[in-house]
């Protein structure tokens, strides 16, 4: 066989040969590629895993939520401190730096800051189109009303302040700061005019109402007690201050600007405040209310006058006061009488002094609080006060202070359009979850204990086991059944005159209170606090505890939170 020379043309079979081997060679390289990136992978998602399970090892929590959670504190504290040198500013000095306080309050805190994100959104759901299930239902169209009357300023400037002053005159027995020395001191009747502030829900001095009886948790029964101080703390009144010359130039202020008479202003505003001053000396501080429960007088309304040797017909007032409402008073019927060396005292002080110093006193207390419905000139004088009293600098912006105002006032029915939009469902399933298994590890825990004797321990699990648990809202608002809503918010009926409609809301609240005397209390009816606030309660004639809708925010609640 003839040998091949090496120029000689390469046979085909032998270059097919050669491309087969080029081509297994790049199938192993490529294989050799994908072993090393899915190796890669492999190993990446190994780590993963591996940190995965340390987390679940350590009971650590590496959610998003959790991430952010721990975001949240770590720009909250300031690592430059050392915690065992000063705690609180470890803890809380980054968030002290990162939030200033709002100009319109005193204080910033995490409720506030709740506070003001739920007051946007119940401004936004007064002011939004109502969803068509809405529409027509008669307590939600007067709550925006009343919003509307309470943001149009240029109706609040047009309509001024004759009709205040109408009522100083012709139902209060007129000021007499206002009218100089020309005022008559025969109208003056405390009784009456006590009556007539009460009717307008104003408590000044004496405060009186119907309350939960303290004995019998199922009935109503009508307590007398001390009311609140203008400056607020007994304290303020002992030295002069920034705070009580504010005080004493918001009372010049606000009766200069009302009057063309102001010869008597200067004496008027001291009397006033001496009188309150010495009202101050004896008023019992929370404190002291807390520490002294056992002074508390129960007794009825046919021994009421047994109990006050005073000149003041306690007795008298309250039967007149509960007559607004058309209940009548027995002689049978509950009183619980608090701070009874209070009212002792007070009666004497008002028995010192003049007519015009005691009616100048209660319709300044009156006056006080209807600043704040009166056009803007007369709330800027208000607000220069607050911002001693309160250490704020401006005043909230109308749609927010009146959106609150509505909310205070109309609650529930703000509350049946808050909690479609902006409450979660599962939050109310989570919540009841979260009750039910700290009620059964405290139940567990009760029943472990050593230093319990067997009937202790039975009457706490039994108190334990009836707590009745009030979470986001009463269930009749979420329903298509709009019956209590509106009977509830039946006198309820808005114009488009602010202070009329703010006077109205006075009178409805203060018979409110009154008709209830003749009620059994409901022990499962949701409280007073309507679902749009931002706070928590525990009503201890109830045994209940309530969550409303408002709390549920962050960093409170969150339904991704770990539990």
């Amino acid at each position: 066989m003839a040998s091949q020379k090496l120029n000689d043309p390469i046979p085909v079979v032998s270059k097919l040969k050669k491309n087969v081997f080029i081509l297994f060679g790049v199938l192993i390289g490529l294989l050799l590629l994908s072993t090393i990136v899915l190796a890669i992978l492999f190993s990446i998602e190994k780590s993963k895993t591996t940190i995965s399970i340390k987390a679940v090892e350590n009971n650590l929590c590496v959610t998003p939520f959790c991430i952010k959670a721990a975001n949240y504190l770590l720009e909250s504290i300031d690592e430059s401190v050392q915690p065992c040198e000063d705690f609180f500013q470890f803890a809380c000095g980054t968030w002290l730096k990162n939030n200033r306080i709002p100009d319109d309050t005193g204080a910033q805190d995490t409720f506030n800051i709740l506070r003001t994100q739920l007051d946007n959104n119940v401004v936004d759901i007064l002011t939004s189109e109502l969803p068509n299930d809405s529409i027509k239902i008669k307590a939600i169209e007067n709550a925006r009303l009343l919003y509307n009357a309470c943001v149009n300023e240029s109706a609040i400037e047009a309509a001024g302040v004759d009709t205040i002053l109408s009522v100083l005159e012709n139902e209060l027995g007129g000021w007499p700061i206002l009218n100089g020395l020309s005022w008559d001191e025969k109208k003056f009747n405390l009784s009456n005019l006590l009556l007539k502030l009460r009717e307008y829900n104003n408590n000044i001095i004496f405060n009186c109402g119907t309350s939960t009886d303290d004995k019998n948790s199922s009935a109503y029964f009508i307590r007398i007690s001390q009311s609140d101080l203008a400056l607020e703390q007994r304290q303020y009144y002992l030295n002069e201050t920034k705070l009580t010359n504010a005080y004493r130039q918001f009372m010049y202020d606000l009766a200069a600007s009302l009057t063309n008479d102001t010869t008597a202003i200067d004496k008027d505003v001291q009397d006033i405040y001496e009188f309150e001053k010495k009202i101050s000396l004896f008023h019992w501080t929370a404190a002291e209310q807390r520490a002294r429960q056992s002074e508390i007088v129960r007794t009825t309304i046919g021994n009421l006058s047994r109990l006050f040797n005073t000149s003041f017909d306690f007795t008298n007032y309250l039967r007149q006061t509960y007559r607004l409402a058309n209940v009548t008073l027995s002689d049978n019927d509950n009183v619980s009488v608090s701070e009874v060396e209070f009212l002792r005292n007070v009666s004497l002080i008002i028995d010192q002094h003049s007519p015009r110093v005691v009616q100048n006193y209660l319709i300044w207390r009156f006056m006080m609080n209807r600043a704040a419905n009166m056009p803007k000139r007369y709330r800027t004088i208000r607000e220069q006060f607050d911002r001693v009293l309160r250490g704020t600098n401006a005043e909230r912006p109308r749609s927010i202070s009146c959106g609150s105002y509505v909310n205070i006032n109309m609650g529930f029915a703000v509350a049946k359009l808050y909690i479609k939009k902006y409450f979660d469902e599962n939050a109310k399933n989570q919540s009841l979850e979260m009750i039910h298994n700290i009620r059964s590890s405290f139940i567990e825990m009760l029943e472990e204990s050593t230093w319990m004797d067997d009937i202790s321990k039975r009457k706490a699990i039994e108190k334990a086991l009836a707590i009745d648990e009030k979470i986001g809202y009463p269930d009749y608002l979420n329903s298509n059944n709009v019956t209590q809503l509106e009977e509830d918010y039946a006198q309820y009926t808005f114009t488009d005159s602010y202070i009329h409609n703010t006077l109205k809301i006075l009178k409805i609240k203060s018979k409110e209170n009154f008709k209830i005397l003749r009620e059994t209390v409901d022990r499962k009816a949701w409280g007073a606090s309507p679902p749009t606030v931002v706070n928590a309660f525990y009503t201890p004639s109830k045994n209940q505890i309530a969550f409303p809708a408002g709390i549920f925010q962050l960093p409170f609640f969150n339904k991704d939170a770990p539990k």
